[in-house]
Formats: C-alpha cells, structure tokens, sequence
C-alpha cells in the first residue's frame, strides 16, 4: 500500500494535493466489519478543498421533495461535470485525483472494489430540513461509494450516513460522524443497506458522494 501511494501521485503531487492526502488517508484508515465492510475517513482532503467545495456558488435547491429518495429531485442535482470543471478550479481539482490511475490501484487495493473501465460520478449535496433516506443499496453499476461531509456546523453532529443490518428489521447499527473532513467509503453489495435516519437538519448538510460506476451508466451527462 506504501508503495502504491508513493508512485501514485508522484505525477500529481504538488499540482494535485487532493491525491496525496487521501492516499494518506486511505492507507491509515481501518476497515469496520460490521454490519459489513466499510472505513470511516479522517481528514481525507485538504482542509481547504472541503472550504472551495462548500462556498460553491449553488443554491440550495428549492422546493426538493422529501420522500426518501435522491433520484426525486434528479431535475435540481449537482454533478462535478466537464462544464463545471471548466468554471471551478476545485472541482477539477477532485476530479484529476479521482481519475489518476495511482488513486484508483490504491482504492482497489485496500477495499477490494474493481474500477477496471469505471467511470467517474461525482455529486454536490446541499440536503436542508425534511431530508431523509430510506435504508436501500446502491444499483449495481455503482462499483464504489464515497461521502464526504464538509460543514464544521455542530448542529449537523447527528446527520451522518446511517448504517442498517439487513431487511426486515434494518435495525441500525452506527452512523457515520457528521463533521467537515470526515466520511464513511462502502463497496456496494447487496447487504450494504444505509441511508439517513429522519431527524431535524439544522443548517445545511453539505457532502459530496464520490462514485464509480460502469461504462453504461445511463445518464452520462453526471460523469467527471
């Protein structure tokens, strides 16, 4: 793992610090077992990029249905796309970290996940009072799933990933802490049932969700 860190961003580093310290990150992270694999990140970006990503200049989308599911409000959903990497130097930022194939050997290494002709899906999350997610798994064309939490707001505490045992009782078992810098990486399996418990969101509860996905991903208008 040293190893692959080292040469990995050798090409990026220092025009591309994302890399480097998620790397680090990745390579001093435990896995959790229970209720299936999953690593809890600690300071996975540079400070500074989870600031650049939240003073983005998107609203908060109005009018969102809250009803369980992301896929809902489609119509108002931020993606790090070409158009935005080309407005946003943080944006494209991320992107070439996520895209070197030093951090991809890295993921797969330590997770097992195959990126082998993954793409690259990269979304914006500004989810406000009356967001929630069912317990579900993620589609099997997403191969990895990354959530990163960039608000140092204390009232957000409670609202991290919750993470379920399996159906019917989907009885919780933990939750992700909500804090800037931290986050929670999956595979996704057919046991990997999380989502967001219903509670009060104080302030803004912004993330972003870092995926690959395989090559027919159907709206590929998301991609990086």
């Amino acid at each position: 793992m040293e190893q692959i860190a080292k040469t990995g961003f050798d090409r990026l580093w220092p025009v591309n610090p994302v890399a480097h310290t998620f790397l680090e990150c990745l390579a001093n992270t435990e896995r959790q077992t229970s209720p299936y694999n999953h690593w809890l990140l600690t300071n996975p970006f540079p400070a500074e990029i989870c600031d650049d990503i939240a003073n983005l200049p998107f609203p908060p989308p109005e009018s969102a249905v809250f009803n369980g599911m992301r896929e809902t409000n489609n119509s108002s959903r931020i993606y790090f796309t070409p158009a935005n990497q080309e407005k946003f130097d943080v944006c494209r930022c991320v992107v070439e970290a996520f895209q070197h194939p030093g951090v991809r050997a890295a993921i797969e290494e330590t997770t097992g996940a195959d990126l082998a002709n993954a793409h690259l899906r990269i979304e914006y999350c500004q989810d406000t009072d009356g967001f929630w997610l069912e317990p579900h798994t993620d589609i099997s064309v997403k191969k990895f799933t990354m959530v990163i939490y960039l608000s140092d707001d204390p009232n957000l505490a409670d609202a991290g990933t919750s993470i379920y045992e399996r159906p019917p009782n989907f009885k919780l078992v933990a939750s992700a802490p909500y804090a800037k810098n931290r986050g929670i990486v999956f595979i996704p399996g057919k046991n990997t049932w999380h989502g967001v418990a219903k509670r009060s969101i104080k302030g803004i509860r912004k993330s972003i969700i870092v995926n690959y996905v395989t090559s027919d991903w159907r709206d590929a208008w998301e991609l990086a």
